[in-house]
């Protein structure tokens, strides 16, 4: 069941330095949002605070909310890898596990979540998956060959089977095509399109025409200046950003006059 996130007067710090300044927003569910803005305006690093993966990082940290639906991500009697399983994350790079099958890959999360899994429900989790993630009928085949020899477009559509395979409700998707040729980009693309009926769906790109393409609402983040925090500077849906932007900021980034 796809769910709502919203954010308020959001900070994020690494030490002392603030990476993103007062942040708020919402995210609608069964909606595909996207983060746009130049190189080094916090896209990223907002994303990673919405299921708390930042916190990976040594010396982050953040002041502000995030709900999700009413569920206080912050609150202290939360467990982050229990945030993380609901709000899935795919990265920039694929990065199947190596050593493993592309079945073990698919599974290897919702075993964590389930020591007694039997093979018919594993079966079953890894061939909904992937038929999830448009695979299905590339790899059904050969589900015990490694998951590191599918090309970069199916290692990536495997990186989304394994983060849909634990019934998240939120999908993170950070830059999750800037490593392909076009065409695996359109099947993620696609993808995305069928995933938002049943996920709510965050995407950072730095590829505008991608946004346009695949999201129904889109937030401009940019910087005052080099070392100053980045900030939401507008958001909105997507055909409106595009064409009549409020903010001249944003024009200007989508005219490509800047950034």
């Amino acid at each position: 069941m796809a769910k709502r996130i919203d954010v308020s007067d959001l900070n994020v710090y690494y030490g002392d330095f603030k990476a993103v300044e007062d942040v708020t927003m919402t995210v609608e569910p069964r909606s595909v949002t996207a983060f746009i803005g130049s190189s080094g305006c916090g896209k990223s690093t907002f994303l990673r605070t919405l299921n708390r993966m930042h916190e990976v990082t040594p010396g982050a940290r953040v002041q502000g909310k995030v709900m999700l639906d009413n569920l206080d991500v912050y609150d202290p009697s939360v467990d982050p890898v229990a945030v993380r399983r609901e709000i899935g994350m795919v990265f920039q790079r694929a990065n199947p596990f190596p050593t493993m099958s592309i079945y073990d890959n698919v599974i290897a999360g919702a075993k964590l979540n389930n020591q007694r899994m039997n093979k018919r429900r594993a079966d079953e989790i890894v061939e909904r998956s992937l038929r999830d993630a448009n695979l299905w009928e590339e790899v059904k085949d050969r589900l015990n060959k490694p998951g590191a020899g599918l090309s970069g477009g199916q290692q990536q559509r495997l990186c989304i089977a394994r983060a849909t395979a634990v019934e998240p409700t939120v999908l993170l998707m950070d830059e999750p095509c800037s490593a392909l040729d076009p065409i695996s980009t359109l099947a993620i693309e696609d993808l995305i399109a069928k995933l938002k009926e049943n996920y709510t769906i965050v995407i950072v790109t730095h590829n505008m025409q991608q946004a346009a393409r695949v999201s129904d609402r889109t937030a401009f983040f940019n910087l005052a200046g080099t070392g100053q925090p980045g900030r939401l500077i507008e958001m909105g849906d997507t055909n409106k950003i595009f064409t009549k932007p409020d903010k001249k900021e944003t024009e200007n980034y989508i005219t490509g006059r800047f950034g």
